[in-house]
């Protein structure tokens, strides 16, 4: 399993006028918490559609338990549970302080530009296995 931790501090853009954040707005947080996860390991989107990978997604759900407002501090939590093999995903969980605002998750899959599956490339792979032998 591997986790990563990413903070956002949300911005008056983000809210309605209740002063609440959008829920769309959780979706960018996601991304935010993939990349930086795959990052972490090794695994760089850019050098990924260099080589003429994508990982669009299949499918994303969220769940959402309490409101995040302006200026909160938020931590976005992303846990890579299972090592990908041509589909990965992930799981999500937004936290203000200890308190859990929402949960989510999305599945991705490797494919080359004209959307066909693929395996992920060999270095990939390996940055998986290695951090799932840990």
């Amino acid at each position: 399993m591997i986790v990563s931790r990413s903070q956002v501090t949300v911005r008056y853009a983000e809210t309605d006028m209740m002063g609440v954040v959008y829920h769309a707005n959780f979706l960018p947080w996601f991304e935010i918490g993939r990349t930086t996860l795959l990052k972490e390991i090794g695994v760089s989107y850019r050098q990924l559609e260099a080589e003429g990978f994508r990982l669009p997604v299949l499918e994303m759900a969220a769940r959402y338990l309490r409101p995040a407002r302006y200026d909160d501090v938020l931590t976005i939590v992303t846990t890579l549970r299972e090592r990908p093999l041509l589909r990965i995903r992930l799981e999500y969980e937004v936290l203000r302080d200890a308190e859990l605002l929402a949960t989510g998750s999305t599945v991705h899959a490797f494919v080359d530009p004209e959307g066909r599956p693929l395996r992920p490339p060999a270095w990939v792979a390996a940055r998986f296995a290695e951090r799932f032998a840990e």
